[in-house]
Formats: C-alpha cells, sequence, structure tokens
C-alpha cells in the first residue's frame, strides 16, 4: 500500500486527484500508476484502470486470475466492473468513499446477482494515510 499512497502522491503532484494503484502478482510489482484523468483527457484514466491495461497487455492475458490490486481510495462503480472482467484475485484498498465508492459503499458491485466474479476485498488498508492525501490535495484547492 505504500508504492500505491506514493503513487497518488505523485499524482496530486500532477494536479490528479490522488489516487493511486498498485497490481501485484505474487511477490512482483506488474504495474503502477495514479489517476491521470486530465493528463490523459481521459475519464477512464483512473488509477485501476490503468493498471489493470499495463498489467493485462504486460502478461498477455486479459485474466488477472493471480494478481492482487492495491488501491489508495475504495473503487467505483467503473473500476470495480473492471477489476471483476479481469479477474482480480483480491483487492486491498485504503480510504472508504462513501460518496463515489462502489465496493462497500453505494451500489455494493460485488454483491450483485449480474456480478461474475468478486475478488477477496480489504478495506481500510492505511486509511489514515489515504485519507489524509486526499484531504490535503482538496483542502488546497479550496
Amino acid at each position: 500500500m505504500q508504492m500505491a499512497l506514493s503513487e497518488a502522491r505523485a499524482a496530486a503532484e500532477r494536479g490528479e486527484v490522488p489516487v493511486g494503484a498498485v497490481l501485484v502478482r505474487g511477490s512482483t510489482v506488474v504495474a503502477r500508476d495514479g489517476n491521470r484523468t486530465r493528463e490523459l483527457n481521459d475519464p477512464t484514466a483512473h488509477a485501476e484502470m490503468l493498471v489493470i491495461r499495463a498489467g493485462t497487455k504486460l502478461l498477455a492475458s486479459e485474466r488477472l486470475n493471480n494478481c492482487d490490486l492495491y488501491v489508495t481510495l475504495e473503487p467505483c462503480a467503473m473500476c470495480a466492473a473492471a477489476i471483476s472482467f479481469a479477474r482480480v484475485r483480491r483487492l486491498y484498498y485504503g480510504a472508504y468513499d462513501p460518496k463515489g465508492g462502489a465496493v462497500e459503499s453505494g451500489p455494493r458491485f460485488y454483491t450483485q446477482p449480474t456480478c461474475h466474479h468478486a475478488p477477496d476485498v480489504y478495506g481500510g488498508i492505511a486509511e489514515r494515510q489515504a485519507a489524509e492525501v486526499l484531504r490535503t490535495f482538496f483542502r488546497d484547492r479550496r
């Protein structure tokens, strides 16, 4: 999670909403990145989407069965769906997102009968640190 927090801080320095993600397979980091929606002018360029794209390309497979994803903020519905479609094994996330999250907040994507694959989910990992990165980013912009 510390690597994901580092990616979130780097995203903040680029003026992006500070969310970072790291995709891991065993003890190997497959991909790591932070939000790049503004930089790429792409509303789908969330940290999770970027590392999933990089991971599937690197591993030459649309399935990430043996991979775990660490992300600093509870994934939104788009990212939760991509995590499911990619068959990520485990999802670890930091701060809860009652407004935009879709894992344990909002639509609770993985509990829906239409969800084909639900990763093992572990929320609240380094929650205070992740939340502080976000609070600082938005406080400085007000």
